[in-house]
């Protein structure tokens, strides 16, 4: 099993920089990701629409396709736990003052920490820059 963040998740559905890469790498593999991470699936599939980056069409294809990649138990969604809000949450004090990290980025990265991953897989260069300081490596295809 493999830990993507949503952006990766997406980039299954999606045709985007890094898509083919993404998918021949996770190509038969289970994903892990944060139960956040199935909003967020949602939400880019909706902003690409909103913004007329896809068609209606395209967006209800891609988001019955996941629920249905889903339901057949494709991802492993961890939920969220107080101890990994609580290992994020602690994990900013040790941050260095020039690193950027959103709260959705930390708990990714204490969701994979938690769940005994050793590589984190993304595309967000503030995820990647982070990553080290929760005890992973962090991937881009």
């Amino acid at each position: 099993m493999i830990y993507l963040d949503s952006a990766y998740i997406a980039k299954l559905y999606l045709l985007e920089p890094d898509s083919l890469r993404v998918q021949a790498h996770t190509k038969g593999q289970l994903i892990g990701c944060s139960a956040l991470g199935k909003l967020e699936v949602a939400a880019v599939f909706h902003r690409k629409w909103r913004e007329g980056l896809i068609p209606e069409a395209n967006f209800r294809a891609y988001s019955r396709q996941f629920i249905a990649d889903d339901e057949s138990g494709l991802f492993r969604w961890y939920p969220v736990k107080n101890e990994m809000l609580q290992k994020a949450t602690e994990q900013y004090q040790l941050l260095s003052q020039n690193l950027f990290l959103r709260a959705s980025d930390a708990l990714h990265l204490a969701t994979a920490s938690e769940g005994s991953f050793k590589e984190i897989y993304t595309s967000d260069r503030h995820l990647l820059a982070a990553a080290a300081s929760f005890g992973l490596t962090g991937v881009k295809l």
